[in-house]
């Protein structure tokens, strides 16, 4: 199989030839080591043959014109000032030139599968007002909340159309909403001013042929139901140190979406315990031979992690997923 046809395998729910794999080696911090022991990141997914690979593309946020804003109301603003001023233009084709390298050095060069992220509906604004102001939000303006995500949802819509057209296998929407155990918020919020958008926009992604995943760190399961009804393809990353369970998943969940994930980045790699971290992705790559995962780490791997141990975690995989 290529690359990807290997996710796709995964994605519809089949038994591919191998577990495919993948891994967010981009923290600012961490990516130098990368860079420095392999030459680029580009080398080292080469390296450990990844199948998926992340392309750049343009951000719905006008960072200055939301900045420029915050100063004229001395940094007190509220959901309603900003629903005068435009999110960026998905149609500039400038905004695209990268997107377009990526793919032809990847997908057309190396036949590996495609994806392209944008923001979901609650987390670009939490960078904008502050994750704690941004709850607030949601308590205080839930009808200027709703007004701010439909026309995210428009624009996710059209940034879609032009990423398919571009040939992207599937959009990867980042909208962290899990806590440690739960959500931040109340589900009913959820279900009220993120749902619907995200609902809307999968829709219009799988009457593209498209596929859709969905980052969110965190406990998640209180909407897990939700997740599923949106029409997400792939959820990234079942957080088993935030009180998901891959076991769980597997049992009760397995055919509705994918897992991406499973190398877990707060309490696996980056702390020198080579043993435990051995033993755990034996662990779930055992648990998943049959299928169901995209083999990743759960976020970016940390500064903390030595490049040693990040070469004997990905040797280790590299070697489990093709006995």
């Amino acid at each position: 199989m290529t690359p990807r046809e290997r996710i796709i395998e995964t994605i519809n729910h089949r038994k591919p030839d191998r577990i495919p794999i993948s891994g967010w080696l981009g923290n600012e911090h961490f990516a130098p080591k990368v860079v420095e022991r392999f030459g680029s990141l580009q080398a080292a997914c080469d390296h450990y043959e990844f199948d998926l690979t992340g392309v750049p593309g343009p951000h719905p946020i006008p960072w200055c014109a939301y900045h420029d804003c915050k100063v004229a109301k001395n940094f007190d603003i509220t959901p309603a000032d900003l629903l005068d001023i435009p999110l960026t233009d998905p149609d500039d084709h400038a905004a695209w030139e990268k997107t377009k390298e990526s793919l032809r050095q990847n997908k057309e060069g190396k036949g590996r599968f495609t994806s392209i992220s944008s923001g979901g509906y609650f987390e670009p604004y939490s960078g904008v007002f502050g994750i704690e102001n941004q709850l607030m939000n949601f308590a205080l303006y839930p009808d200027e909340i709703k007004q701010l995500n439909a026309k995210m949802a428009a624009w996710n819509k059209k940034f879609a159309n032009n990423a398919l057209d571009l040939g992207v296998d599937i959009v990867h929407f980042s909208d962290d909403w899990g806590a440690q155990w739960c959500l931040m918020f109340d589900p009913r919020q959820w279900w009220d001013m993120v749902y619907p958008y995200h609902a809307e926009v999968n829709a219009a992604i799988h009457k593209r042929g498209g596929y859709v995943s969905l980052h969110s760190d965190g406990c998640v399961a209180q909407v897990l139901d939700g997740i599923i009804k949106a029409g997400f393809d792939v959820v990234h990353p079942f957080q088993e140190s935030a009180g998901m369970d891959l076991a769980d998943f597997k049992k009760n969940h397995r055919g509705k979406f994918t897992v991406m994930g499973g190398l877990d980045v707060q309490n696996t790699i980056g702390f020198g315990k080579y043993d435990f971290l051995k033993s755990e992705i034996e662990r779930v790559v055992g648990m998943f031979k049959d299928g169901g995962l995209i083999f990743c780490t759960t976020h970016c791997i940390q500064p903390h992690c030595t490049i040693e141990e990040f070469i004997f975690a990905y040797d280790l995989v590299y070697e489990l997923i093709r006995k």
